[in-house]
Parts: structure tokens; sequence; C-alpha cells
């Protein structure tokens, strides 16, 4: 009997192509679309929860002859994305609610859901390699083929279980340019449908507006400092600011200055020149490994700080049961606490954490 799989239809032109693959494979598709919010902008081209992605999604289903789903994940979502969106800003972090998204709703809620359908996979339009060790029988992540669009950074922290149960046929040979010439030749009206960039939630970009409407955070005005604390003039709320801001700062200096730390207990931002916005120390926790599950000793890899970044060599080991202390060979620019750190061996993704700074590191220790 054939195999059953889940697709996470969007309405956009990946995972379309990805159901599209998959059934001509000869798998049994099902077409899920996730209800996750509720935007105000349902009609936005892009906006993959509203009324266009889901028509999108349906009429694509609907040629490719599948059944077709909306379920609705809005409370999931609200209490593992929007909320930790929320309380990262409060705490002076700033998120990757994609990340959060796609380990908690993209897998971990859709694979619950699909299992209960009695499906055996669920599958996405990521770009990436799902594979598995011979010798040890974990699975593990590898890069695209097609490099300039790989995923393999937003995809680190998704669980043995969840990879298992996930195919991503996209990651086998497919350019995004690929991708839209197999839309073009089903005939698909998405096939030249835009990739969506905004967070999805906050779709005209103004997320200080959205935080201040959505919860009780104070923008509270304070003082924008230096390294030695000396007051340097007055900030508008640590949410309007993020590590290695340059614009915004609506201050003046007789050279440029950054953003290179933010205190939440004294409610300062701390400002410093182009060179103090670099550095080789990272501190890490919410740790995911692939080929184990605790980091034991010290391992020579490449680390990649944000999904654009370029992997550079560095040195990893535990400084206690849940904090990692990563050193690069050379500074990083703009190491920003609530973002990510990803870990590469080769084009294998061996794991990666949360980042904080290093004072939430020593309340860890």
């Amino acid at each position: 009997m054939n195999k059953t799989v889940v697709v996470g239809m969007s309405g956009g032109v990946d995972s379309s192509v990805t159901a599209y693959l998959l059934k001509k494979e000869g798998y049994n598709v099902i077409g899920v679309t996730m209800k996750t919010h509720d935007t105000g902008l349902e009609e936005i081209e892009d906006s993959c929860c509203g009324l266009t992605g889901i028509n999108d999604a349906r009429r694509v289903c609907d040629m490719l002859e599948i059944p077709h789903y909306v379920m609705n994940f809005k409370k999931e979502f609200k209490e593992d994305v929007i909320d930790y969106f929320i309380e990262d800003y409060r705490n002076g972090y700033t998120p990757n609610p994609c990340i959060a998204c796609n380990k908690h709703i993209k897998w971990e809620a859709l694979l619950r859901k699909a299992k209960a359908l009695g499906a055996d996979y669920i599958a996405t339009g990521h770009f990436g390699k799902i594979e598995q060790d011979e010798n040890n029988g974990r699975y593990f992540i590898r890069k695209s083929d097609a490099d300039r669009k790989d995923q393999s950074y937003v995809l680190y922290n998704l669980s043995q279980d969840q990879l298992k149960h996930t195919l991503m046929p996209l990651g086998n040979g497919y350019t995004k340019e690929k991708v839209r010439e197999v839309a073009k030749e089903m005939g698909l009206s998405v096939a030249n449908k835009p990739d969506s960039q905004d967070i999805c939630f906050v779709p005209d970009g103004d997320y200080v507006k959205f935080i201040t409407e959505n919860s009780d955070i104070d923008v509270n005005p304070g003082n924008f400092v230096n390294k030695k604390g000396e007051i340097l003039g007055r900030h508008k709320g640590i949410i309007r600011y993020t590590i290695g801001q340059r614009k915004g700062l609506e201050i003046a200096f007789g050279e440029p200055m950054y953003v290179i730390d933010i205190n939440t207990d004294t409610n300062e931002v701390v400002l410093g020149t182009k060179d103090e916005v670099f550095s080789n120390i990272v501190y890490a926790t919410e740790l995911n490994f692939a080929p184990f599950d605790k980091l034991e000793g010290e391992m020579t890899l490449e680390g990649k700080i944000r999904y654009s970044h370029k992997p550079s060599k560095c040195k990893i080991y535990m400084v206690s049961d849940n904090v990692l202390k990563c050193e690069f060979e050379e500074p990083q620019r703009a190491v920003t606490p609530g973002q990510a750190i990803v870990f590469y061996d080769g084009d294998i993704v061996v794991g990666g954490g949360r980042i904080i700074n290093e004072r939430q590191s020593r309340k860890l220790y």
C-alpha cells in the first residue's frame, strides 16, 4: 500500500510543487493549509493564512485531484509564536518567529494532526535534505543542493521524530527557478507568485505597534549609555532597538554609533563604535543536536549567526548543562540575542541553539 503524506500548503509555489512531486512519486497526498492567525489583511497576495493563500492552495489541490483541508492552529500559534515573540522583545531580545513556527506549528502541531489522519509523513516546501546516518540511525539535515535558497538554518531545531516523519523533495536538485518552471509546466496559477518576506502576523512591518496593541508592555523611555555607563542621551523604549542598529537612534555623535547591548534590568540601550559591535564569543541555550543528544568535549565547526550570514570557523563546548559557548576565530558583527546560532560540518547541520547575552548565560551557569 502506498504511503500517505500530508503536505503543508500555503498557496505558494514551493508547497504546490512539493505536492505535485510527491503525488508523481506515488504517495497518497493530502493538502493541508494551516490557519494560524487573522492578519486583518486577508487579501494580501503573499499572505499564507489569508483567503488568497487558502484559495490558491485549494485550486492547486483540485488540479492535482488530492483532498484539501484547512486546519485551525490559532491557539498553538498564539502560545508558541506570538506570545514568544512579544516576550522576547520584553526581555530585550530580537526573536526569530519563523524558527519557532517551524518547530511548534509546521512540524509539531501538523505532524500530530497528520498522525491522527493515519499519515506516514508530513512534507513542506523547504529547501533542505533529510538523511539518516547509517552507523547510528540518527537523522540529520544537509544543505539543499540550491545553496542560494538553502533553508537548513531555520530547520536546525527539528527533533529526531520530526525528521524521521518529514519529506523535503525540493532539497534534491531544485533551485527556485526550476520550481517555477515545474509550476508553469503544470499550468499552476501560483507559478509566479512572490515569496513571502515579512513576519506573517505583522504584515505592515510595524512590530512596535503590534506589540503595544497585543500586550501590556510599556514602551518606557530610558538612557542611551556607553560601555562605561556614561549617559549619552535618551531612547524611546528598548523594544524599538536591536543589536547592530545604527539608523533611527535620533542622536548625533562625531562618529557612527551602533547598538551593542540592551539591558532590561536598567532600561538602558548601550551604544558603541563600529569596532565594538563585533564579538567572537557567543553563548547559546535551548540546544538541539542531530548526531547526538548532548555535546561532549569540544568540536571545531562552522557557525552561522543569522540566515544570511556566511558560516565562519568556530570552536564550541558546554560551560554548563544547558549553556554552550562558541568561540569564533574571526569576530562576528552584531551577535544578536534571540536569534539562532547554527553549526555546520561541511554541508551537514550538526545542531544549534538560541543566542543569549552574557548576563543571561551567567544566570544559567
